[in-house]
């Protein structure tokens, strides 16, 4: 399993991938796709194999909603100035933990200040910090089940 991390969140998170073995991970400016169009960076992601992490929930469960078949979609959410680099590294190592499981079904979780909450989805885990990106992200992608 490797991951793509997108230029929105910090390489910090490829290296905690690495740190638990998914040693192909990498970050969209590693690979010349800074500023890259969405459309751009999901198709390499599908194409390679890229599990792929952003916190762009609403544009990318759309472009991914459209593939016939992908390795899956990490949407790492907070409220508007609190995604800070603590919060994406939590979110980011729930995510690649819960990524492992081999199974048609994976976790989508929310942050609480206490302990995150969790469920089940098609085909997209979104990490949210809160609520109102929980329902547009259900919105944009009506099998994002987040509680």
């Amino acid at each position: 399993m490797k991951f793509l991390v997108d230029e929105c969140l910090s390489p910090e998170s490829v290296e905690i991938a690495r740190l638990y073995g998914h040693l192909e991970s990498t970050h969209v400016t590693w690979l010349g796709l800074t500023s890259a169009k969405d459309w751009t960076i999901a198709r390499r992601a599908v194409d390679e194999g890229f599990i792929f992490v952003t916190n762009n929930t609403a544009d990318f469960s759309t472009l991914y909603g459209r593939e016939d078949l992908h390795v899956g979609l990490v949407c790492l959410n907070a409220a508007a100035g609190m995604m800070s680099l603590a919060l994406q590294r939590r979110l980011f190592l729930l995510a690649s933990r819960n990524s492992g499981e081999p199974s048609p079904t994976i976790r989508s979780l929310r942050s609480r200040p206490s302990r995150p909450a969790t469920s089940t989805s098609a085909d997209t885990t979104c990490l949210e910090a809160d609520p109102a990106r929980s329902a547009q992200a259900r919105s944009a992608h009506p099998r994002v089940a987040t509680f």
